[in-house]
């Protein structure tokens, strides 16, 4: 048995450009469900928003995302969390950044850093703060 874990990012009213975004970024196939397709409207003006959507690459990169309805509560929040992306290709990592920096904040740039060859730090234009790296080798001893 193995379990995987995704991202699962709640916007509101956002989603499905958020996701049209990241697929422009990562590739792969994207799929989106609305409160309408689900058949659980709770207010008109939100049928077309995402329910359940998802991206996935075949990268191996995926998330998933929602519109949180008008009836729940939903504040996106100040840092509640970091969409961290790692590998060991650096031009890959750095073709990556470029297209998610448009439109974003750069927190930190994209450079060497003293614990990775490449980090950086960006907010996307949807409030989602994203960490890329290129992971350092790892030479010590293993345990166990």
């Amino acid at each position: 048995m193995s379990v995987m874990t995704t991202t699962h990012l709640n916007f509101r009213g956002a989603a499905r450009e958020a996701l049209g975004f990241y697929q422009s970024v990562f590739g792969g196939r994207g799929v989106t469900v609305t409160y309408k397709d689900a058949g659980n409207v709770q207010d008109e003006n939100e049928a077309d928003w995402v329910m359940w959507g998802e991206v996935v690459g075949e990268n191996g990169f995926r998330v998933m995302a929602y519109d949180v309805p008008s009836q729940l509560a939903w504040d996106q929040g100040e840092n509640p969390f970091f969409v961290s992306v790692r590998g060991d290709d650096a031009d890959e990592i750095s073709a990556l950044w470029q297209k998610l920096a448009q439109g974003s904040t750069v927190v930190r740039p994209l450079e060497a850093a003293p614990w990775a060859p490449l980090y950086g730090m960006l907010t996307d234009r949807f409030g989602v703060t994203w960490v890329l790296d290129v992971t350092a080798p790892y030479d010590a001893p293993h345990n166990g």
